[in-house]
């Protein structure tokens, strides 16, 4: 790549600076004497694409490479549609998820949860799920509900008080959510997780990792009550109904958890506002009509005897938090749409998003959200200056002390 900070760079491309050195590393990765594009180069245009709306098809990324201060910038020739659809098949997401990783360390917002009270601080609150994106109907690779339904699934590690995504999966849309977490345990974590991770062996397993868990069972999970434990007006003021020592699962099955904690919480939502009501629905795992969407039970399981039930209905709470980065990852920052239709280039895309979002982090010093990130694109496009750029970022700063 050329100089990002000369003085006929793009207007605003200089915020790519941190990345420079970074992607200098991939430069000479699969170089081909017949291709023009380098690995770099396809990384920048992807980077330059998101902060870009505008550009949501391989044909418009052909047409930046024939603009002049682009092909300056990156050094970068005419590429064709061929060439950049090769790039995509050719190149290795592993080296772009090393340069995610990077980052990720580097990375941390101020406006994020507080560490509740009682967790060590050694330990990283991490909040996983995943999410699906649509897919073509040629990309036989996504099978998910049917012959003509195909979608890719991210499955995401979210640092809740941090606030960054810390590790990525990718899957067929009918990938299944627990062996992907089986693939990617670490110790020194306390996992949240949803219904969908719900396995006894799971949960073993994590713990075996030297990690713990807050989960969500079923409510017809089955469980042997071993003790009661009593509950504090804070307990009770944050929705805990009973907090119990069990033992779960069946005793004429094998799968069972021995002396384990489980914590029933009632989760009363504000109301919608200016929404219609949500028609009840039929949970299909535990047959249970859920007749109110501002109030229903919640059953929690969790390894952590040395935490207040108050502390468990909190942390279950912060999963939450991994859904909104979803929101602003497909939504603000338009990753629903892919560019490419190969594992290995729809896995770049998405690593490439990532680093988008925790370069809005590292600038900022908060979470990507809408404004933010639409004033970096202000800059990026010319319509803001560098004053304002930084103006912005200063009142950001002020309004998180």
């Amino acid at each position: 790549m050329g100089d990002l900070g000369d003085g006929t760079s793009l207007v605003g491309w200089q915020y790519l600076r941190r990345l420079q050195d970074l992607l200098q590393t991939l430069h000479q990765h699969k170089a081909h004497p017949n291709r023009k594009l380098f690995y770099d180069q396809y990384v920048a245009l992807l980077l330059f694409s998101f902060y870009n709306p505008v550009v949501q098809s391989l044909r418009q990324m052909e047409q930046l490479t024939d603009l002049a201060k682009v092909r300056q910038q990156l050094g970068i020739k005419h590429a064709s549609l061929g060439c950049l659809s090769e790039a995509s098949h050719v190149f290795d997401p592993k080296l772009v998820a090393k340069l995610f990783e990077t980052l990720a360390e580097q990375a941390s917002a101020r406006d994020t949860p507080p560490r509740p009270e009682g967790l060590p601080s050694d330990i990283a609150l991490i909040a996983v799920d995943g999410t699906l994106l649509e897919a073509l109907a040629r990309m036989l690779w996504a099978l998910w509900l049917g012959k003509y339904q195909n979608a890719v699934k991210v499955h995401m590690h979210y640092d809740v008080l941090r606030g960054v995504p810390v590790c990525v999966d990718l899957t067929p849309g009918n990938g299944d959510e627990k062996e992907s977490l089986r693939l990617h345990l670490e110790s020194g974590r306390l996992y949240i997780i949803d219904r969908g991770y719900r396995d006894y062996e799971l949960f073993a397993e994590i713990m075996a990792k030297g990690s713990s868990l807050v989960a969500r069972l079923s409510s017809n999970a089955k469980m042997e009550v071993l003790e009661t434990r009593s509950l504090s007006d804070a307990d009770r003021a944050a929705g805990v109904v009973s907090d119990g020592i069990v033992c779960l699962g069946h005793e004429k099955t094998e799968s069972r958890m021995p002396r384990v904690r489980v914590v029933h919480i009632q989760v009363k939502n504000l109301p919608a506002r200016n929404l219609k009501p949500k028609v009840a629905k039929v949970d299909k795992k535990t047959k249970i009509i859920r007749t109110h969407q501002e109030e229903f039970d919640a059953w929690l399981v969790t390894d952590r005897m040395d935490l207040s039930a108050e502390v468990i209905a909190l942390l279950y709470r912060y999963r939450w938090h991994v859904e909104i980065f979803f929101r602003w990852f497909k939504c603000t920052l338009g990753c629903r749409h892919l560019f490419a239709e190969s594992p290995n280039g729809v896995l770049i895309q998405i690593y490439v998003a990532l680093i988008a979002g925790l370069l809005v982090t590292l600038y900022t010093g908060q979470r990507p959200n809408r404004y933010a990130f639409s004033m970096l694109c202000f800059y990026l496009q010319g319509l803001a200056s560098r004053e304002e750029l930084l103006a912005y970022l200063e009142k950001l700063k002020l309004k998180s002390v």
